[in-house]
């Protein structure tokens, strides 16, 4: 039986990316964009707090995700606030926030948060991969992955196979442990 999800997204390139991911699993995903404001905080308190919105908002069930990207130089910076540091300085200016520091290191985070509906406390599914900042290399249209270099593969996310990004992906780490929980539920 094919178990159904409403993920809370506006995102075409994520809904793309967990669509295929969760196709393997057998779960099929309705996306629904909302306007939800993000509160200021840490990745799981983000995450927690947009999925009980949108629990209340839907009315129901419901996933949302939050990516972060944290560069090690700066203590974790820009972290959940990545989608605003890519608006305003893009991907030169990431580059440039590591000038003069000895390591371009950086985690990429992302965090999938469940609900069972309004009033439920949000489960969270956080997935990492490590890698380092590089200059830009492959297609821009989607956020800094033209500038995320997975360690040990040579290739930034825009320029990987996307079969084969979804494979090691922050992404796909934290979509594998929601699915290992939803298959502890009931259907």
């Amino acid at each position: 039986m094919t178990r159904k999800l409403v993920f809370i997204t506006g995102n075409k390139n994520k809904l793309v990316e967990v669509q295929a991911i969760l196709a393997k699993f057998d779960i099929e995903v309705e996306a629904r964009a909302l306007d939800i404001p993000e509160i200021q905080g840490t990745t799981l308190e983000v995450s927690a707090d947009k999925c009980r919105r949108a629990a209340e908002l839907v009315g129901g069930p419901c996933i949302t995700e939050d990516t972060a990207l944290a560069f090690h130089a700066l203590g974790g910076l820009p972290g959940p606030y990545i989608k605003d540091f890519m608006k305003t300085i893009g991907h030169s200016g990431l580059n440039a926030m590591l000038t003069g520091f000895p390591t371009k290191g950086a985690t990429a985070i992302c965090t999938f948060a469940y609900s069972a509906g309004p009033g439920e406390t949000p489960q969270l599914f956080v997935g990492e991969t490590e890698g380092e900042i590089v200059p830009v290399r492959g297609p821009t249209h989607f956020g800094w992955d033209a500038v995320f270099q997975a360690a040990g593969t040579g290739q930034t996310f825009a320029e990987m196979d996307p079969v084969f990004k979804n494979t090691i992906s922050h992404r796909f780490k934290a979509l594998t442990k929601l699915v290992d929980f939803l298959k502890t539920l009931p259907e």
